[in-house]
């Protein structure tokens, strides 16, 4: 690992379209040190205008960071719609429309569609096993793409293979459930309904808290990195039912992965070649 790689901020970002103080915006900070990578602090943003400011910092930078919000939507749905068919003017089309006729011409656009098939995919979806970036209800995904990405072209960050900004401010699309998956499968480890914030579900979140520390994950075995804790930090993660702060370290990671494949030469933070109007989930 370069010294550049261990002098640059890794950021996580588990993302809300709608913050609050009680459910607000979660960011992990962090950064690699010799293969370990470090957590440093987890910060709460309970406005949206509070995160970009703090991401349009120029004295936070050089950071990289991995969010859980949707960089882009459906070929397939934007063609259908008529929006434009490039990045930037088909993101300033969509961050120009209010929720309500983004619900109308999503749901206008499915019911045209057979069952089984209503919802428009990007080609990420399949191998991040992600919900469509068209979804407006459970997950919300296509209000946090509404919400999000305009700030973070506002703000000057960097998206690769979508939008030139601030090289030393890169934010990369992340999903914490792909590393969360490859250490428990399809079994759950949090919930926001407190009914459902199980015994069950503390387990699988220590199950994974372990993985992540042992050096057990797969991917991140691959790139020689795994998450270094404090006692307190560790029993923190493990004892969040919604999970909002492991969910940030998640895609904290995978920011880190990709930071590990710009230092070993990879052009393009480990993303493959991808439709630049959809986008790429980091580490599909």
């Amino acid at each position: 690992m370069s010294d550049n790689a261990e002098h640059t901020v890794l950021l996580g970002c588990d993302f809300t379209s709608a913050p609050t103080r009680r459910k607000p915006i979660t960011l992990a900070v962090g950064r690699i040190d010799r293969g370990r990578v470090l957590l440093e602090n987890v910060l709460s943003f309970d406005s949206l205008d509070a995160w970009a400011e703090h991401l349009a910092r120029p004295d936070v930078s050089p950071w990289v960071g991995g969010f859980d919000l949707p960089f882009g939507l459906p070929r397939e749905l934007v063609t259908a719609l008529g929006w434009p068919t490039e990045w930037l003017p088909c993101l300033r089309h969509y961050a120009s429309l209010s929720r309500e006729q983004i619900r109308a011409a999503f749901s206008g656009f499915c019911d045209a569609r057979p069952a089984g098939g209503k919802f428009a995919h990007r080609a990420t979806d399949g191998p991040a096993g992600s919900s469509p970036s068209m979804k407006w209800v459970n997950p919300p995904v296509a209000y946090m793409l509404h919400a999000g990405v305009p700030r973070l072209v506002d703000a000057g960050v960097s998206l690769p293979g979508l939008c030139l900004g601030d090289p030393q401010r890169v934010a990369l699309e992340a999903y914490p459930g792909l590393l969360a998956r490859s250490v428990l499968g399809n079994t759950s480890y949090k919930s926001d309904d407190k009914a459902k914030q199980t015994a069950d579900r503390l387990i699988a979140r220590k199950t994974l808290v372990n993985a992540l520390e042992n050096g057990l994950v797969p991917l991140l075995q691959a790139a020689g990195l795994r998450l270094k804790l404090s006692h307190a930090q560790r029993d923190a993660l493990a004892d969040d039912p919604r999970g909002d702060a492991l969910d940030a370290v998640l895609c904290l990671l995978q920011a880190a992965w990709a930071l590990s494949q710009r230092a070993g030469g990879h052009p393009q933070w480990g993303l493959p070649a991808f439709d630049p109007l959809e986008g790429w989930i980091v580490t599909a």
